[in-house]
């Protein structure tokens, strides 16, 4: 006999918006056995920081209130064993979700429940609403509320509103697939259930899908695993289909940050060559772009193979696995800067090069542009191929938990390896944070990955090291 689904409805206040920094004032919890309400929990928290005046405004919650209220620590066993085994359900499930989630994280434990959202849900069971709030819904569907962003009125209200969704048959199939990720258990692995998928941490890191023998056959890497790896066995594509055939286990580690998890996952592959995996197998990589000034001072460009025993003879500024790569990037950059395609050797002539006929290059070719100009944009291209860092520094990222900073290492032109530190030990200096840094080989995909995700992140600290070299 299958076991009966139950719901834990829940609502909370804070005293802020953003869980990695604000704290919870209020919590309720509602039982629910899909039919009625089963148990009930209400508490006020000492959050132990100040409640904003906006917020005591809107909730009604005030720092005299919780003062005596216990602290999270103290109620945490209760929620859990009233969550347990139970969905999560809450309206804009994410909030209360993230908000719980990040409370126990604080406490040392990994807090992951199925989920829920009721915002969702109202919108497939009541189309064409101008607005699925709860104030909204409370409104359109003239809920009885006894005070408004009070955490037991407001689960109380998403219990009303939650029921009314459930009594659709349709609604409760959608309910279904939105707890199960989208997988269908019969497309599942043999040896993977849901509740395993439901078990894994909603974090960064990289995940590893293993075969019948152990061996890895696909690496990933995720901001949140459970949600990627939930997405793999919802996808009916072939690569889908491959996993879905030979996994049987997987594992994964978690690392913070998500350019770490980039970087990590770039190695793995290389290391492990999983056979589902297709992109950054390559460990090769001899074709390069280099540069020159021809006779007449005008900075070129060309794609090449080179030896190993050669490579001191060029000057380097780009590496790939294949020669069309190298001429695609070159191609890209000219089209983009209006460079003539002689100088970038893309076309073989003597006199005016193609582009110029079709007024897509400025004429250096047969030196109607002057050096002066044309080397100007020719020197912004070359900054935008190169894959080789000038200095040494260290780039801080966030940890794999609030104590904890990551640090990522570039050191002669290239990614050197990561690690990680405590808050503490950040204060003592660079020469204290490079210590931590265990080696990783670096290639020109790892560049591309640190450079691509700097010019993403601008706000991503950055530490010189003393060291610059030529």
């Amino acid at each position: 006999m299958t076991k009966k689904k139950e719901y834990t409805i829940i609502d909370i206040e804070t005293t802020g918006g953003r869980a990695s920094r604000d704290k919870i004032t209020e919590i309720a919890i509602i039982r629910h056995d899909g039919e009625k309400i089963i148990q009930t929990f209400e508490t006020l928290i000492n959050p132990e920081c100040y409640i904003p005046y906006g917020i005591t405004q809107l909730t009604g919650i005030s720092q005299d209130m919780v003062a005596d209220a216990p602290k999270f620590y103290e109620v945490a066993k209760e929620i859990v064993e009233l969550t347990e085994g139970a969905v999560f359900v809450a309206h804009n499930v994410r909030f209360d979700y993230t908000f719980i989630r990040e409370e126990f994280q604080r406490l040392g434990y990994t807090f992951s429940r199925r989920q829920l959202c009721t915002v969702r849900l109202s919108k497939q069971a009541f189309p064409g609403l101008r607005s699925y709030s709860l104030e909204n819904l409370i409104r359109h569907f003239q809920i009885q509320v006894d005070a408004r962003h009070r955490a037991m009125a407001d689960a109380k209200a998403t219990t009303e509103l939650f029921e009314m969704i459930l009594e659709n048959k349709e609604n409760q199939e959608t309910a279904d697939k939105i707890i199960n990720l989208g997988i269908k258990a019969s497309k599942l692995p043999n040896d993977i259930t849901l509740e395993q998928i439901h078990g894994l941490p909603e974090a960064c890191g990289v995940y590893y899908f293993h075969d019948q023998d152990g061996n890895v056959v696909y690496v990933g890497k995720s901001i949140n695993i459970k949600k990627r790896i939930a997405e793999h066995f919802a996808d009916m594509t072939e690569k889908g289909t491959k996993l879905q055939k030979r996994v049987w286990d997987i594992t994964f580690e978690l690392t913070g940050s998500e350019l770490v998890a980039l970087l990590l996952e770039s190695y793995e592959i290389k290391r492990l060559s999983p056979a589902i995996n297709r992109a950054q197998r390559m460990r090769n990589f001899p074709f390069v772009i280099h540069y020159y000034y021809n006779e007449a001072g005008y900075l070129c460009f060309d794609a090449a193979k080179v030896l190993a025993k050669d490579r001191k003879k060029y000057n380097i500024i780009a590496e790939y696995p294949k020669l069309s790569r190298a001429k695609g990037h070159i191609s890209r950059m000219l089209s983009e800067y209006e460079l003539c395609a002689r100088y970038c050797h893309l076309q073989a002539s003597q006199s005016a090069c193609f582009n110029y006929h079709i007024k897509q290059c400025h004429g250096a070719c047969i030196e109607q542009e002057s050096v002066a100009s044309y080397n100007e944009r020719a020197e912004e291209v070359k900054e935008r191929l190169s894959t080789v860092f000038e200095e040494d520094f260290l780039l801080i990222d966030t940890g794999r938990t609030a104590e904890e900073i990551s640090i990522v290492l570039v050191e002669y032109g290239r990614y050197a390896g990561y690690g990680y530190a405590t808050q503490e030990e950040a204060q003592q200096g660079t020469e204290s944070l490079r210590e931590v840094v265990k080696s990783f080989p670096g290639n020109p995909e790892t560049t591309k990955i640190i450079q691509r995700f700097m010019s993403q992140h601008p706000q991503l600290k950055v530490l010189a090291l003393n060291r610059a070299f030529d």
